[in-house]
């Protein structure tokens, strides 16, 4: 579990019932704010089509679980609490709220495109989701310059001495965000701007905020109580809107997902996370089955209840993560089983990456893989795809 996607929202969204339907945990529900003070953590998963059929195996996994062909990988979720306007500055949970965010290395913000809460979380009616995503945005971008600034004070400190550059110091203030000089350069250089922080405005500094933020802790929108037509009509508005372009909506219903773990639970329905459909395979009364069928009728519509969607659009979409399976050229993966991991990467993850991830004495003895599909040797510099099936060869 090497990812941990962050769940924000403000109060009274449906984020913990989201997090509650992604985990089937039990942490508080409720309509008022701060029903969650501390952060949850739970384990969710990403599907990931499981390779052992390729190798007429069945697989046996070590965590996780596998169903009808489909890996279910586990990865870290936190329910973050705190978030209103303000948090930059202290407010609510502030300072809290944003180190327990900065644990996450994608966030996924739950919004209530019903408009039936209002900024601070309070019930009301025709509030618009817009103001709920632009102020996380702006609330994390005002964080975000907060630091930047304190980086450009120690720039002109001379902590580097006189040969300094501006990079060096800003990644060192903002290495918590997992950025390094580098991409802060880049990203500096492709706003336009000197590498002379005496010739930015103000402007410049927030621009640059928020082009670090962006690519640091990058956002993916969960449309939450998407089954009511109001929702409906805020979302083909939102989206069509070219100032959110450059964010991923998915159209959610959280309450729809936990009732369907529960009614696969109990042995009414037939239904795997993330499918677009199920079948009712107990008793249920009239009451029953027209609930049913609305959900239905909504996820069909979809292509799911949205709460597997997001987990998965934040981590392979956005992230651009890859999942790996460790083998060997016949398809099992060691004298204990067959296919028993499979590992989620960063994009860009090499052979060499892989080995270290398996264990470090690995990654120093490694000689090359082994593509476990094609039967070809791989050098340790090979960038790896998603789904590969590797083996590693070390002289450890």
């Amino acid at each position: 579990m090497s990812y941990k996607i962050g769940l924000v929202g403000k109060p009274s969204v449906g984020k913990s019932s989201f997090f509650n339907a992604a985990t089937m945990n039990d942490v508080p529900e409720g309509a008022y704010p701060f029903t969650t003070i501390d952060p949850s953590i739970g384990e969710a998963y990403v599907r990931v089509e499981c390779a052992a059929p390729e190798f007429d195996e069945s697989c046996t996994p070590s965590v996780g679980y596998c169903d009808h062909g489909m890996r279910y990988v586990p990865v870290k979720l936190v329910d973050v609490a705190g978030l209103i306007p303000g948090a930059h500055e202290g407010k609510g949970l502030g300072n809290q709220f944003l180190t327990d965010l900065n644990e996450a290395d994608v966030l996924v913000h739950v919004v209530d495109f019903s408009g039936e809460t209002d900024i601070e979380g309070e019930a009301t009616e025709g509030h618009d989701p817009r103001e709920d995503i632009d102020f996380l945005e702006n609330e994390l971008d005002m964080w975000y310059l907060g630091v930047l600034e304190k980086g450009i004070d120690r720039y002109r400190s001379g902590y580097h001495g006189e040969d300094k550059d501006i990079e060096v110091d800003l990644a060192e203030q903002m290495s918590a965000f997992k950025t390094n000089k580098d991409e802060i350069k880049q990203i500096i250089l492709l706003l336009g701007l000197e590498l002379d922080p005496d010739e930015w405005d103000d402007a410049d500094k927030e621009s640059l905020a928020r082009e670090i933020r962006k690519r640091t802790k990058p956002i993916i929108i969960a449309a939450n109580k998407m089954d009511k037509p109001v929702s409906q009509e805020n979302y083909e508005e939102i989206t069509a809107d070219a100032d959110y372009e450059h964010l991923t909506f998915v159209p959610t219903s959280a309450h729809a997902e936990k009732a369907l773990k529960k009614a696969d639970e109990g042995g009414v329905v037939d239904y795997r996370p993330g499918d677009d459909d199920f079948d009712i395979v107990g008793d249920v009364s009239d009451e029953q089955e027209a609930g049913l069928e609305q959900i239905r009728e909504f996820v069909a519509e979809f292509g799911g209840t949205g709460v597997q969607q997001s987990l998965e659009n934040a981590l392979f979409d956005v992230m651009g993560a890859i999942a790996i399976f460790p083998g060997s050229a016949n398809g099992k993966s060691d004298s204990q089983g067959v296919f028993r991991d499979c590992f989620i990467l960063p994009e860009g993850s090499t052979t060499e990456d892989f080995a270290y991830h398996l264990h470090s004495d690995i990654g120093d003895g490694l000689l090359h893989g082994i593509d476990c599909h094609s039967k070809r040797q791989i050098g340790s510099d090979h960038e790896l795809a998603h789904r590969d099936v590797v083996e590693i060869v070390s002289t450890n």
